[in-house]
């Protein structure tokens, strides 16, 4: 079994083996992941409170952001999907529920008939305008615990994660 050494921040026990009640892990793998998933989930549960204090899920400000990233273009559906940071199998209700609110807007393709472009409204561009700074925070408040070296190294750490 492994066990790893507990790091201390304002002299109280900051480790994954508290945070998860687990004593040991199997190996380092096994505890890296974890740790991981702990951490990419106390990060998205402080970005879902941004969203829900404005109306909406964190996946909707994500395809609301995504469609910003290409205003006024648009994106189709399936173009959505592929760069969502949780790859949702369910843009279509995503997407219905935008809509419906006012954020975003779906029109038939000339080029193509059977394809939806979905395109962010002015309202949907506000709604960004006014909820980005609070985002913003979250991120800042993150990565002031890291160096920016150290904020580098993580990406490169993860973006090896997933290489393929």
């Amino acid at each position: 079994m492994y066990v790893a050494n507990t790091q201390r921040e304002n002299g109280e026990d900051v480790s994954i083996h508290k945070r998860v009640a687990q004593r040991r892990f199997e190996n380092p793998a096994q505890k890296a992941m974890v740790s991981l998933l702990v951490t990419a989930g106390h990060v998205g549960r402080a970005l879902d409170e941004v969203c829900v204090a404005q109306g909406i899920t964190h996946d909707q400000y994500n395809v609301l952001r995504i469609l910003r990233g290409v205003h006024p273009e648009g994106h189709p559906r399936y173009a959505i999907a592929e760069r969502l940071i949780d790859r949702s199998p369910d843009v279509t209700r995503l997407l219905d529920r935008l809509e419906r609110e006012g954020f975003v807007e779906r029109n038939r393709s000339d080029e193509d008939r059977r394809l939806s472009i979905s395109r962010i409204t002015d309202r949907g561009m506000a709604l960004l305008k006014e909820i980005d700074p609070r985002i913003l925070e979250v991120h800042e408040r993150f990565a002031a615990r890291f160096s920016r070296d150290e904020m580098r190294q993580l990406t490169t750490l993860c973006e090896k994660a997933l290489a393929k």
